[in-house]
C-alpha cells in the first residue's frame, strides 16, 4: 500500500488523521501548537484509532494535555524527576548562593524520595508522603525544600511534561520563624561594641545602625563610603560558595541602595578608614590578615565573646540587622522608607519591623493624652 494511504480520513470538522497501514493495522496522528504528533502505537481498528484521537482532542480542551512520545511502547523513554529536575536546574539563571542551596536541596531533601518517581507518575498522595517525612524539627528547610519541588513542577505542567501540579499541601511553602529575634536594646549594643576588637568595632555599628547584612559588609570598600555626604553606596555582596568567595550583585535588585549614615557614627567612620583601611578606593573596609574577604568564622568567634559580655547569648550577628530595622521604625520611618533603607523588594518584611516597633504603643497612646491634657 502507498505511503499516505488513508489520509482521505481526514474529514472536514473531524480531528486528526487515521492512516490505515500495509500491515492492516491503523495510525493515528494529529496537529497541536504547530507541530505533528502521532500515537505512541497503532490500533486494531480504525474504531479505536478514532477514540484515541478522540482522548487526545478532549485533553485539548480540558488544559490536560501531554504530549505523546512517538516511540514504541518497548521502548518509550521514561522521564524520572531526578532526571527533570536536573535540566530544570541547569537552565535556571540563578546566583552561585542560590544555585548552591537548591543543589544542596535537591541532593538531601528531595531526590532521595523522589528522584526516581516517573515525572508523569507523581501524584498528590507521592507528595504528600514525601513532605511528611521531611524532619519536622527544621521548618524552614522543609518549607524551603517543598517550595522547590512545587516550582520544578510547575514548570513540567507548564511545559506539557505533565497534565497539572500536584505538589498543593496549603502552607508547606511557609514556616513560622523558629528563632524568634528579641532586638539588642541601645546599651546593649554599645555594650557588644566595646567587647569586640578594634578593627571590627565599626563593622558592628554599620550591622546594627545601617541595618547591613553580612556579605554586603565584607564586600563594602573605601570607594563606597563618602563621608561628605554621609551616605554608604552598597553595590556588591560577596557570598561564599563551595569554599570560594564570589562577589556578585546584593541580595536582591533593591538590595543596591545608598543608606544614610546617622551622624554620630561619622568620626567613627573617619576613623576606622584612618587606621585600618588601605589607602586605595578598593581596599576593603574590613579585610582578612592575609588582605582578602574575611570568613564569617573568622567574625563569630570574636562576635560571640562580645555577646556574652553583654548578656545576650541568643544574639546572632544577622540580628544586628534586625535590632537596626526595628531602631528605625521606631524613629517613625514610613513603610516605603524602611523598604529603601533595609533594600527590601517586597513590604512583608518591613512591616515586621514596624509591627516589633508597635511596642511604642503606651508612648504613642501617652502622646494622645498630651493632645487633651497638655502640660
Amino acid at each position: 500500500m502507498a505511503r499516505g494511504t488513508g489520509r482521505k480520513d481526514a474529514k472536514a470538522g473531524t480531528f486528526g488523521t487515521v492512516q490505515e497501514l500495509p500491515s492492516g493495522r491503523f495510525r493515528a496522528l494529529y496537529w497541536h501548537d504547530g507541530r505533528r504528533h502521532k500515537a505512541p502505537t497503532t490500533f486494531t481498528s480504525k474504531v479505536d484509532a478514532r477514540g484515541w484521537l478522540s482522548l487526545q482532542q478532549a485533553d485539548i480542551i480540558r488544559g490536560k494535555w501531554i504530549e505523546p512520545t512517538d516511540a514504541a511502547p518497548g521502548r518509550a523513554k521514561r522521564v524520572v524527576f531526578h532526571e527533570y529536575a536536573e535540566e530544570w536546574l541547569a537552565h535556571r539563571d540563578l546566583k552561585p548562593r542560590s544555585r548552591e542551596h537548591y543543589r544542596k536541596l535537591l541532593d538531601v531533601q528531595i531526590l532521595p524520595g523522589l528522584g526516581s518517581l516517573p515525572l508523569k507518575s507523581i501524584t498528590p498522595d507521592d507528595i504528600r508522603a514525601w513532605y511528611a517525612k521531611l524532619d519536622m524539627a527544621t521548618p524552614t528547610l522543609r518549607s524551603h525544600a517543598y517550595g522547590l519541588v512545587r516550582t520544578i513542577l510547575a514548570t513540567a505542567a507548564s511545559d506539557g511534561k505533565i497534565p497539572n501540579n500536584p505538589a498543593h499541601i496549603r502552607g508547606a511553602g511557609s514556616a513560622k520563624r523558629v528563632h524568634k529575634i528579641r532586638p539588642a536594646t541601645l546599651p546593649e549594643l554599645a555594650t557588644l561594641t566595646e567587647a569586640m576588637p578594634e578593627q571590627y568595632r565599626t563593622m558592628i555599628l554599620l550591622a546594627s545602625w545601617c541595618a547591613m547584612r553580612f556579605g554586603e559588609l565584607t564586600e563594602l570598600r573605601r570607594k563606597d563610603v563618602d563621608l561628605k555626604d554621609e551616605v554608604v553606596r552598597i553595590r556588591r555582596a560577596v557570598v561564599r560558595v563551595d569554599g570560594q568567595f564570589v562577589v556578585g550583585d546584593p541580595k536582591s535588585e533593591a538590595g543596591s541602595r545608598d543608606v544614610a549614615i546617622p551622624p554620630h557614627l561619622v568620626p567613627v567612620i573617619a576613623a576606622h578608614l584612618k587606621d585600618h583601611v588601605g589607602p586605595g578606593k578598593d581596599a576593603l573596609l574590613f579585610p582578612a590578615v592575609n588582605g582578602g574577604h574575611l570568613q564569617p568564622s573568622t567574625l563569630y568567634r570574636r562576635f560571640y565573646t562580645a555577646r556574652a559580655k553583654a548578656g545576650r547569648d541568643d544574639l546572632r550577628f544577622h540580628d544586628l540587622r534586625h535590632s537596626g530595622a526595628v531602631l528605625a521604625a521606631a524613629t517613625g520611618a514610613s513603610l516605603a522608607e524602611l523598604m529603601g533603607r533595609l533594600g527590601h523588594s517586597t513590604p512583608a518584611a518591613a512591616l515586621r519591623y514596624q509591627h516589633v516597633a508597635g511596642g511604642r504603643d503606651k508612648a504613642i497612646a501617652a502622646a494622645l493624652s498630651a493632645l487633651v491634657n497638655p502640660k
